[in-house]
């Protein structure tokens, strides 16, 4: 019995192990190369096999309208942080400790961009402490202005639709560097549920959301 619980630890190990190291060389090599897939994309796809909407644009080729309207929305501590927004969090537990549920998450654009490109959504202490490491090994290793530039590349924005090109050409025809402020605004503010605001564009949450990004994201920092 001991012998089998010993290599059934040392079998957990290694896999934790090889996630480790599949993690750190994908990383590695999207420092420098886009990011043309990520494990939401996979399982999006697994899910209806619709082709996946998505088009690599370069940082310098999105509208700073959009940039700043991202962070306004998503975090506004972005340039500031380490990956973690421990006061954001602490914000998060109190207010779904009010509420009796879930109802905010505190988690970075840093958090959200790890979890989109190596796990899932379903939320477990397992997976969060994935993300953790993820989100750890990321801002060490690519600078907030890579970490921004990816995010913006691969988030959702509908059904089958992600990153900011596909998201500007499917909404508006045109392409993500020439997005206005309010444009960009109503992009920003699909992420918390892209695909019901989608069919829902007239949300009331939606249209107040739009409007407060919208006021603060000119007092936003972005990395240059």
């Amino acid at each position: 019995m001991k012998a089998f619980l010993a290599r059934a630890v040392m079998l957990v190990l290694g896999v934790i192990l090889l996630i480790q190291l599949w993690i750190f060389s994908s990383l590695v090599w999207w420092r420098t190369h886009p990011v043309e897939t990520t494990m939401f994309m996979r399982l999006d796809y697994l899910t209806d096999f619709n082709p996946i909407k998505q088009q690599w644009r370069d940082y310098d080729d999105i509208s700073n309208n959009f940039k700043h309207a991202i962070l306004a929305g998503e975090d506004a501590k972005f340039i500031h942080h380490h990956g973690f927004d421990w006061a954001g969090i602490q914000h998060a537990l109190e207010r779904n400790n009010e509420k009796g549920e879930v109802v905010a998450g505190g988690s970075t654009i840093s958090q959200q961009l790890a979890k989109n490109l190596f796990l899932y959504n379903q939320r477990s202490f397992i997976r969060k402490g994935q993300e953790a490491v993820a989100t750890w090994m990321m801002e060490r290793m690519w600078s907030k202005r890579r970490i921004l530039e990816v995010y913006m590349n691969s988030v959702e924005f509908g059904k089958n639709i992600y990153g900011v090109e596909a998201a500007a050409r499917f909404y508006y025809g045109k392409s993500a560097k020439s997005l206005t402020p309010e444009q960009a605004a109503f992009l920003a503010a699909l992420l918390p549920n892209p695909k019901y605001y989608q069919d829902n564009r007239n949300d009331r949450k939606l249209q107040y959301r739009k409007r407060v990004i919208l006021k603060y994201m000119n007092g936003t920092q972005i990395p240059e």
